[in-house]
This record gives C-alpha cells, structure tokens and sequence, in this order.
C-alpha cells in the first residue's frame, strides 16, 4: 500500500491499523512503529491499575486524606 504524494512505502497494512486502532491522523509511514509504542503503554497502565487495585484491597493509600476524620471520642 502507498499513500499519495509518499516516497515511502507502507510498512503497516490498512487491516493491521484498523487491529490497532490506529487513529486516522497516524495511519502513515511510521504507523507500524506506533503499535509497538501503544502496546508497551497499555502495559505500562495495566501495572499501574493491578499495583492501585492492591493498595485499595490492602486498605492502605499512600498519601490519601480520610474524608472524614477520626475524632478522640470514636
């Protein structure tokens, strides 16, 4: 596949961009290095949201502020 007005040739087919939900603005030459780079990041947040998941079933937030304090009396 080659876009108009390109010296280069397409790396990525339309049906791998559309797999991975490649924006329209980014289906270029360089689309294919674009699934790499989408795919380390959701990794990355995939982490991130177990590591959130255990504090939260541990009951313990770093850095949070009860929303209602603990009195003296409780």
């Amino acid at each position: 596949m080659e876009m108009k007005g390109s010296s280069k040739k397409m790396i990525a087919t339309e049906a791998e961009m559309v797999e991975n939900k490649a924006p329209f603005p980014y289906r270029d030459e360089c689309a294919h290095l674009l699934f790499v780079l989408n795919k380390e990041r959701m990794l990355q947040m995939q982490k991130i949201h177990e590591e959130e998941a255990k504090l939260k079933q541990s009951g313990k937030q770093a850095g949070s502020i009860p929303l209602i304090p603990k009195t003296a009396n409780a």
